[in-house]
């Protein structure tokens, strides 16, 4: 007793001396969520706790107004000292210099955690050979496939392959009443913008642009990525994948999915619960998104910590961004659904005994993040366009990618 007597009055009088930094820390978690919950019942008070020189003002914001909020206060440099940010934010400001160059201020604990860090997630920090964040959380998106369907045609497995793939989503479109409609397809998605074709080009051994994101011919429209939009709109144009990529008006890819009506899907982790609300008994599959030439890739979604290069209390911020990065803290978070950023998670029981962690995980290994760049919102929506021109219009694949190409690069000399 005497000893935790003496460890309290230490710990009050060292804060007594060297005082209490407060940090806020702004972020998006609904206020109704459980990670809202976890973030202020537990991972701040326990912080606080174990750094009892410092206090977090958490301050949430919803996400529809963050990136306005950012903007304004990027202005009167009057930012959280510690942001939850959207990746495709994090170039955006990076490059404006209102983020703390992490690898530049912390360089010794950098090079020490940056291999602990899945490496797709890690890149979302990165811009100009600086790393302006450490990744916080994360997701991606996986095959779902039809047990019941693929049974149908003999099948008891999912394609590893994208060329099995091809051939299956061909084989799952049918006319099942034989009215000479197509009341089945093979493939059903919601879009065409990268977020949605960044799987099939990568996979297909494509890329957006080159590996130091200032580059677009030669990527954009390369034979491989030519190939992936050339595979996609001729499946399209068979009839094979459904409406529902240009916002037709077909039952949604979940709903779809649930009712054997789409044989396959792609689908993020949040899959599982809104199916399982609206379907208590579907049977929901799940497997790494078939590899091509260039191997089985997706894409990286999620969120970055960052620092405010305008904060007061760099070592506070840092210590706060350090332990929300924690093997510790992102367990914890694991148990809100929350997709973990950290290799040494991928094989823990925790994800491994995870119902439907355990695919995401693997994938991510090799997912890849919508190029890091300043202006990804521009290349976001050339690539949806050129997709669309493709898929809907009346260009080939590679005239609508050779236009992208040269759009992209008009776009990208206004950083060089």
């Amino acid at each position: 007793m005497k000893k935790v007597f003496l460890l309290v009055s230490l710990v009050l009088m060292v804060t007594m001396f060297f005082g209490v930094d407060t940090i806020t820390f702004w972020h998006t978690y609904s206020t109704n969520s459980g990670e809202y919950k976890l973030l202020t019942e537990k991972i701040i008070p326990d912080f606080e706790k174990s750094h009892p020189g410092i206090k977090v003002a958490e301050t949430q914001v919803n996400y529809d107004d963050m990136r306005q909020r950012l903007i304004v206060s990027t202005a009167t440099q009057e930012l959280g000292d510690v942001i939850r940010m959207d990746i495709i934010w994090v170039p955006q400001f990076g490059d404006i210099e209102v983020l703390l160059r992490v690898d530049e201020v912390f360089p010794d604990e950098f090079a020490e955690m940056k291999d602990e860090f899945l490496p797709g997630p890690l890149s979302t920090c990165q811009w100009e050979g600086h790393y302006y964040g450490l990744p916080l959380d994360t997701n991606t998106r996986v095959l779902l496939w039809s047990e019941k369907l693929f049974s149908e045609i003999g099948l008891s497995s999912p394609p590893k392959t994208m060329d099995d793939y091809v051939q299956i989503i061909r084989a799952l479109t049918k006319d099942t009443n034989n009215d000479g409609q197509i009341d089945q397809w093979g493939f059903a998605d919601n879009g065409l913008g990268p977020w949605n074709s960044i799987p099939w080009i990568y996979s297909f051994g494509g890329s957006i642009l080159d590996p130091t994101n200032s580059k677009a011919e030669g990527y954009t429209n390369s034979r491989q990525s030519i190939n992936a939009l050339s595979t996609f709109k001729e499946l399209y144009e068979e009839g094979c994948i459904s409406d529902t990529v240009v916002g037709g008006g077909g039952i949604g890819t979940f709903e779809g999915y649930a009712e054997n009506i789409y044989a396959t899907i792609i689908g993020g982790p949040w899959s599982w619960p809104i199916i399982k609300g609206q379907y208590p008994d579907a049977n929901i599959n799940y497997a790494l998104w078939p590899a091509g030439e260039g191997g089985s890739k997706s894409v990286v979604g999620g969120e970055d910590i960052v620092i405010s290069a305008f904060t007061e209390h760099k070592e506070a911020a840092w210590e706060f961004t350090k332990y929300m990065v924690s093997y510790e803290v992102q367990k914890e978070f694991v148990s809100v659904s929350q997709m973990p950023i950290r290799k040494d998670l991928v094989n823990d029981p925790v994800i491994t005994e995870h119902p439907y962690f355990h695919t995401f995980m693997k994938q991510l290994e090799t997912a890849v993040a919508r190029s890091p760049h300043p202006a990804w919102n521009q290349i976001n929506d050339i690539m949806d366009l050129a997709w669309q021109n493709a898929i809907i219009g009346d260009y080939t694949a590679e005239e609508a990618l050779n236009e992208a190409a040269e759009k992209i690069e008009e776009v990208l000399q206004e950083y060089k």
